[in-house]
């Protein structure tokens, strides 16, 4: 019997097309190589393996996501990121290791944001006391990415934001001149306006921004 990696590995490879594979290098600056599958038939490629009775056991999971991780094709990561995610209700206290290296390679916003959002963001739900440590570290990194996924990882949490917290992110980076945290910040502050666009509307007139983070944050304040 095959292994579950190898399965995937044949099974998205039976799905290349190569006339989207140019275009798809081209959107994510020719930095990585495509199979050339858009989402839609990638998901439902894949979909008989993410379903509970065909997912690895827990603790053969790490493996199997960083093979994939490994591999050149970006469709490789996105199906990595999918997998993990189906674990998100018995997540384990050691994984933020895994996550934070998901970010540091291969990194870009693509693969960043949704383990931010998704994966980390439910992490830090379930072990809030490894908040303060983590994120420390992130943020004195230097590393764009993972500052990037301090600024994002409460980006659904909606009324339960700490707002407090994330001004100790936002503030630290609100001069920095790099794209992709710019971005973030205001993409955090549109999003965060949703629940409270007062907070938002405050925070932004009372603090010097990027223009970049001041036009995405007041997007849907009138």
């Amino acid at each position: 019997m095959e292994s579950y990696t190898t399965e995937i590995v044949r099974t998205l490879k039976s799905g290349i097309d190569t006339k989207n594979i140019g275009p798809m290098k081209a959107y994510m600056k020719n930095q990585f190589d495509f199979l050339g599958i858009k989402s839609p038939e990638r998901r439902e490629l894949i979909k008989p393996y993410l379903t509970r009775s065909a997912l690895p056991p827990k603790n053969e999971l790490w493996p199997i996501i960083f093979e994939l991780w490994e591999m050149p094709e970006r469709e490789f990561q996105y199906v990595a990121m999918e997998l993990f995610s189906r674990y998100n209700r018995m997540v384990d206290k050691n994984w933020i290791g895994h996550y934070e290296y998901m970010i540091t390679h291969k990194s870009w916003w693509d693969t960043v944001d949704f383990i931010a959002a998704t994966l980390a963001g439910n992490y830090f739900r379930q072990f809030p006391e490894r908040i303060p440590e983590v994120t420390n570290r992130w943020m004195q990194s230097g590393d764009i990415w993972l500052q990037r996924s301090c600024i994002l990882f409460q980006l659904k949490y909606k009324a339960q934001t700490d707002t407090v917290l994330l001004t100790s992110f936002l503030l630290p980076l609100a001069e920095s001149r790099e794209f992709f945290i710019a971005k973030a910040i205001g993409w955090a502050l549109r999003e965060y306006s949703k629940t409270d666009s007062e907070w938002v509307r405050s925070f932004i007139e009372n603090h010097e921004l990027q223009p970049l983070s001041r036009k995405e944050g007041l997007k849907r304040i009138s």
